[in-house]
């Protein structure tokens, strides 16, 4: 006997059960988005890999080690998304969405890296985010944070830590790479593998090395902050003075840098002590050269991405009631006619946006009233031969004490709408 074939390391199914807590912490980001003007974008999956090469930078782990790429039948190189702002990019220059305008973008959708499985990350995995493209100054950033802040309160979220920092212009960022470099050559037998490697290419890359060594060694390198021109740390300032008008507590981590190449100015992570070693749950900051970097001409741009599977478990440990839409009824039918009749009645009752399950696969009263009590219906409606013969409906509560009724068949909507809960 063959074996049953299984799903892909580290790409999981997603139950029903499941399903209804995404669904429901989709409600929220689609409400809170929508409350400051941002609208859905979607692209495609798959796109050309040179999009990635040239936006996230070709020495970062992700372009280097994760991505799933491979030549289609026409030889183009293809890759799986492994993150969706290079995307979104893409599409506003191809489509002129930011031709003489400005425009506030989100999106929600799988995306794709090859790297170790493991609690709260995943292969395939889920990002939500935002891109406010189109706009200088730190108002725009100021906001992109406070749609975060506020999706973390609509969730019940009120553990996570803001962390931010800038990374100033390019200008700026030569001048520390410049120091940085030379400070760590000094340090270069005791740093990890990675940051060794990294430290002639992307000396930057080596302050976000996890490698508990190398953070003791950084603990003394050259401040980003002193690099910094006037007009770079006054900008950085007035964020602070936002976030802190719109009630927004952080934290300044002088050490935080981005894994991708593509940010410039501010960037900031939310992390939690709840989801172990990997403790960011959202990232992201400002990327004015990439709009140049991928063919179009120069449009300032902030945003950030979440991962969702990572919010879902913090949402879970809270502790929320997630309430799903549940079934109004379910019609127990115990003949052929009851059948014909039962089908009729419950088009009828979906017509008045009632939630009604059919009884299907036969069966006695006894077995249909088990299979009504197992699903989430409120109420069991039996149509049998007596109910047939006058027209009436016998309806039995399912989720609480309440007493039987009959009723009769063009009367069953209203019952059902007037027991309606909340």
């Amino acid at each position: 006997m063959s074996k049953t074939i299984q799903s892909v390391r580290g790409m999981n199914d997603l139950l029903p059960e499941q399903v209804a807590q995404w669904q429901w912490v989709e409600a929220a980001i689609r409400d809170v988005t929508a409350s400051y003007g941002y609208r859905e974008i979607r692209t495609p999956i798959v796109e050309r890999s040179e999009l990635f090469y040239r936006s996230i930078g070709e020495e970062t782990d992700i372009v280097e080690k994760e991505m799933y790429t491979f030549a289609d039948r026409n030889g183009d190189s293809l890759t799986l998304r492994p993150e969706a702002t290079a995307s979104c990019v893409r599409a506003a220059i191809h489509s002129g969405l930011v031709h003489n305008r400005s425009e506030r973008l989100w999106y929600l959708g799988p995306m794709f890296r090859h790297e170790r499985p493991q609690k709260g990350r995943y292969r395939q995995f889920h990002q939500f985010g935002i891109e406010a493209q189109g706009w200088n100054g730190p108002d725009v950033d100021a906001e992109v944070i406070l749609l975060g802040d506020r999706l973390w309160k609509q969730l019940g979220l009120d553990d996570v830590q803001l962390e931010i920092n800038t990374l100033g212009s390019s200008r700026s960022r030569a001048s520390y790479r410049e120091a940085l470099q030379a400070f760590l050559i000094g340090h270069r037998q005791d740093l990890d593998e990675n940051s060794q490697r990294r430290l002639e290419s992307n000396p930057l890359r080596v302050l976000d090395s996890k490698d508990p060594q190398t953070q003791v060694i950084l603990q003394n390198a050259p401040d980003l902050m002193s690099y910094l021109a006037p007009p770079e740390i006054d900008n950085f300032q007035r964020l602070v003075e936002l976030l802190d008008a719109g009630g927004v507590t952080l934290k300044i981590n002088n050490r935080l840098v981005r894994g991708l190449d593509y940010y410039t100015g501010p960037v900031f992570e939310w992390v939690t002590d709840r989801l172990g070693a990997q403790n960011a749950i959202c990232a992201g900051g400002r990327y004015d050269g990439l709009f140049a970097e991928l063919g179009g001409r120069d449009v300032p741009a902030a945003g950030f991405a979440c991962g969702m599977e990572r919010l879902l478990e913090l949402v879970v440990q809270g502790g929320l009631d997630f309430k799903a839409k549940v079934a109004d009824v379910w019609l127990v039918l115990l003949s052929a006619d009851a059948e014909s009749a039962g089908f009729t009645l419950a088009e009828s009752l979906r017509d008045r946006g009632l939630r009604a399950i059919c009884n299907c696969g036969g069966g006695s009263i006894s077995q249909q009233l088990r299979r009504a009590d197992r699903s989430d219906a409120r109420f069991a409606a039996v149509i049998g031969e007596e109910e047939l013969r006058d027209s009436h409906v016998t309806i039995k509560p399912l989720r609480d004490r309440g007493s039987q009724v009959r009723i009769a068949r063009e009367d069953v909507a209203e019952y059902l709408l007037s027991n309606r809960e909340a």
